[in-house]
């Protein structure tokens, strides 16, 4: 007994020299891709919409190359109940619609080439995304249903995922897109547009089509909170 006693302060002194083990780096994590709920479309919640030098919409075309594959119509509009949309009139926490209307191109005629066999091939995807963050983006977002229904075959045939800040309306189910059909999608910012931007792209069928429309110019700090 007495030399274990004799042993055991020995053994904690050992313990005791031990260098501590070096705390884990921490290894910075990829944000993901966030699912939002999509929700419908209904204009008639709308009140006036913005008047800039190009009108109340914006028109651009869709080109791949050199072929125009479609066209994008936009416009921004105020709640319900405000008859005329003027930023520097209204208050501070106005909610803008922006709604950008998608309207493929007729399909051009082309031959059909004989198969050379069974092997399938991955469909390139179809989706209507921004390449810019959305500034002031409050979580409202959507498409129109009986759009999508008329043109997909399905009116939930749209996923919406945020990417960095940037939204992207992504086909994920139905029968392909309809030639000459159009599929309105919105969104809502705390924000008013700065003017037409360079902001969306257009995939379909694995061609890319810049678009611009109305987009928000990033909320600057105030001055007060600069200083802080």
């Amino acid at each position: 007994m007495r030399k274990l006693l004799f042993l055991a302060p020995l053994a904690l002194t050992a313990c005791g020299d031990r260098e501590p083990e070096p705390a884990p780096t921490p290894t910075p994590t990829v944000a993901q891709p966030r699912a939002l709920a999509p929700a419908d479309l209904d204009l008639s919640t709308l009140g006036a919409r913005i008047v800039g030098p190009q009108g109340d919409e914006v028109e651009t075309v869709l080109s791949a190359g050199n072929r125009e594959i479609g066209k994008m119509v936009s416009f921004v509009a105020c709640p319900e109940g405000v008859t005329q949309c003027v930023p520097g009139d209204l208050p501070a926490d106005t909610i803008y619609t922006y709604v950008h209307q998608v309207t493929l191109a007729d399909a051009p005629q082309v031959e059909e080439q004989p198969e050379e066999g069974p092997e399938v091939l991955e469909s390139p995807p179809t989706l209507f995304r921004m390449t810019q963050e959305a500034h002031g983006f409050n979580r409202a977002v959507g498409y129109s249903n009986a759009q999508a229904l008329e043109a997909l075959g399905n009116e939930d045939a749209i996923s919406i995922t945020s990417d960095g800040g940037r939204l992207i309306w992504r086909v994920t189910q139905g029968e392909g897109w309809k030639p000459g059909s159009t599929i309105t999608f919105w969104w809502q910012s705390t924000l008013p547009p700065a003017g037409p931007a360079d902001a969306y792209l257009l995939e379909i069928d694995g061609n890319q089509a810049k678009a611009k429309g109305p987009f928000p110019a990033e909320e600057k700090p105030a001055a007060g909170a600069a200083a802080n």
